[in-house]
């Protein structure tokens, strides 16, 4: 029945079929074995004209030009959704909240398969585009015809501490159309729920959005499942212990100098940029990481300097859980206990507030209080056993980062990937070649 097969067309056949099966048993899914048969028929018994679509000039047998180029267009973009799926994606740092670990124009890429890949809630979708079509506000890049269930692959280990991140914006569930940089959650404590719902001029449309197609974000992994976390006067405490230092952490710090302003030549020697300066004249407020800070002892034209932190009696009703039960700020926030998955904690009024959007959305609970009492899908709970782990992300520039102190935990169905390297570094604030900082080119990430 073979006698007619080459020995070249078996290698082919085996060297395919073995990586498909590899990818299979990755997959998990073994629905997909399905495939072997396709890929015997393809290289081995010749049955199906597997590429009967493809038209051929009927003189000399050749495929026209035209085809020619949508064959190769479509192969490289099935070949490039399945690299961006499975193992590595491009991404770029479009604010300051990481710096000086990361910068505004670094462009790197981040390894799906660290951590593993998730498969996607909602496989159908426009190419290469994350959930807005392009030149245009919201129209969606996808269809929930099919959604599902979260999923991921095993990776080459899981996230350690102080990882540095990319995952799916937790309270991006819900978007006002014309203010998409602002979280939902954010506007209805600003401004109460039935305007941010109604107020369609100021507002826009009210969507929702699934976990992964959720704006990306970019932060470093503070503590991890089953940590307990505290910050104190701005020292970071994990388990009892302060964070290790982190070079490119930015504080708050005091300046005052002779004259009105730090001069071009100053800013260098300090590494910061006018973004970084609050207020004017001979005092201010600068943002900087402890190694700039230490340099102003040899500048001269600095009279007084110290650092700044955020009293602990100063509570702010936009930080995390928003609740006056927890008077938490930018420096004194918690200690509160990273929630682990397989573990039960005791449930009361008073730590729900922490765990709540835990249990009712991420959950999927239906979370409810009467009388005092809290009830879990109808039933009466004293306790919470989690089904997922959830992660602590703070970012470097501490004072210019929207994280996990103004909305809670990441849950791990919306963790993306872990930042690899940076591949190019474009600045800004300059012009032609000098916008490029060569510094960074494929520098990993710390």
């Amino acid at each position: 029945m073979f006698k007619n097969i080459s020995r070249s067309q078996w290698i082919q056949f085996g060297i395919v079929a073995g990586l498909y099966l590899l990818w299979v048993i990755w997959l998990r899914n073994f629905w997909w074995l399905i495939g072997l048969g396709i890929i015997f028929d393809m290289y081995i018994t010749g049955k199906v004209h597997w590429t009967f679509w493809k038209k051929r000039n009927p003189i000399d047998g050749r495929q026209t030009k035209v085809v020619e180029w949508v064959d190769a267009i479509i192969f490289a973009v099935i070949a490039a959704t399945f690299i961006r799926m499975f193992f590595i994606e491009a991404y770029t740092i479009p604010t300051s909240s990481m710096e000086k670990s990361m910068m505004v124009g670094d462009y790197l890429f981040v390894s799906k398969t660290a951590y593993g890949p998730k498969l996607p809630n909602t496989p159908v979708a426009f190419p290469f585009v994350h959930h807005t079509m392009p030149f245009t506000a919201a129209t969606k890049s996808f269809s929930e015809i099919i959604h599902n269930p979260y999923k991921r692959l095993s990776g080459f280990g899981k996230i350690k501490n102080d990882d540095v991140v990319v995952f799916n914006f937790p309270e991006g569930d819900t978007v006002a159309t014309n203010m998409q940089d602002r979280s939902y959650y954010e506007l209805v404590r600003s401004y109460g729920r039935a305007r941010v719902n109604t107020d369609k001029r100021s507002f826009g449309d009210i969507i929702y959005r699934p976990a992964d197609k959720r704006e990306n974000y970019i932060k470093r992994c503070i503590a991890i499942p089953g940590d307990s976390l505290k910050i104190e006067n701005g020292q970071v405490y994990v388990n009892g212990k302060p964070q290790k230092e982190i070079p490119g952490a930015q504080f708050r710090y005091l300046v005052s100098i002779q004259g009105n302003s730090l001069n071009t030549n100053a800013m260098e020697k300090l590494d910061i940029t006018p973004d970084d300066i609050m207020g004017s004249g001979s005092r201010m407020e600068i943002s900087m990481t402890a190694e700039s800070y230490k340099k102003l002892d040899a500048m001269k034209f600095v009279t007084a300097k110290e650092r700044l932190t955020f009293p602990k009696d100063e509570h702010d009703p936009n930080f995390f859980p928003s609740d006056s039960q927890y008077s938490w700020n930018l420096d004194n926030f918690g200690p509160i206990w990273i929630p682990k998955k397989g573990v039960t904690i005791q449930l009361n009024t008073k730590n729900l507030p922490l765990y709540r959007r835990i249990i009712d959305v991420y959950e999927e609970n239906d979370l409810k209080i009467k009388d005092g009492a809290i009830y879990i899908n109808g039933s009466a709970a004293k306790e919470y056993t989690f089904k997922m782990d959830y992660f602590w992300m703070m970012g470097d520039n501490r004072y210019n980062s929207a994280d996990s102190r103004y909305w809670g935990f990441v849950p791990e169905d919306h963790i993306v990937g872990k930042a690899s390297f940076v591949w190019l570094s474009l600045d800004k604030n300059k012009s032609f070649l000098a916008k490029i900082r060569w510094n960074r080119f494929f520098m990993g990430v710390k």
